[in-house]
């Protein structure tokens, strides 16, 4: 199963502190604005989300079809594909994308210790 690109999506209280912090650990801000009180945030092919008043737990966060640059990949499992194999592995999902549907979607499902899992497809 091929998730694509990984990042933390975290909750913070004062974006600007945030990102203040985040970029003495040398992160750039790679997109977002904050603005509208979120960005997003790199170190080579790490990427941290900071979103301000938007969700109350950190969340981990997957993108099928980009890499770490949001660079659509070629070779990549839909998000449908993904849900089916979840599905029939007998996890249960929280939200889930409509399976007949093409295009941007996402699903959600939470794991054992509580964690939001968002596998969210862009392309």
């Amino acid at each position: 199963m091929k998730l694509g690109a990984f990042s933390i999506s975290l909750s913070v209280k004062d974006i600007k502190a945030s990102k203040e912090f985040y970029e003495k650990l040398g992160f750039e801000v790679f997109a977002g604005d904050m603005e509208k009180n979120y960005l997003i945030m790199k170190n080579h092919n790490s990427l941290i989300g900071l979103f301000q008043g938007m969700f109350e737990q950190n969340i981990l966060t997957f993108n099928p079809g980009w890499d770490e640059n949001a660079k659509s990949l070629k070779d990549f499992d839909d998000v449908r594909e993904i849900q089916k194999q979840l599905k029939a592995s007998g996890l249960e999902l929280d939200q889930e994308a409509n399976p007949s549907s093409t295009g941007p979607a996402s699903i959600f499902l939470i794991d054992p210790d509580g964690n939001p899992v968002l596998i969210d497809q862009h392309i």
